[in-house]
């Protein structure tokens, strides 16, 4: 899948890194709505919301070439 929105890749197989991309993503929406910024909540609280989707329900990335 060749998408802008594709993140589905190997770099985030360790489990740590995905939950810290979450992790960031909803800290940073509640960071905006603590200070009033609705808009910037709502997209930051999204991209957290679809990056939860893609790396703990949807998770299938590519297997590496590495041998």
């Amino acid at each position: 899948m060749n998408s802008a929105f594709n993140v589905q890749l190997a770099i985030f197989k360790p489990l740590w890194r995905r939950v810290a991309v979450v992790a960031l993503c909803i800290g940073w929406a509640l960071l905006e709505v603590l200070h009033g910024n609705l808009f910037w909540a709502m997209i930051f609280g999204a991209i957290g919301l679809y990056c939860c989707h893609q790396f703990f329900i949807a998770f299938d990335p590519p297997e590496d070439d590495e041998d």
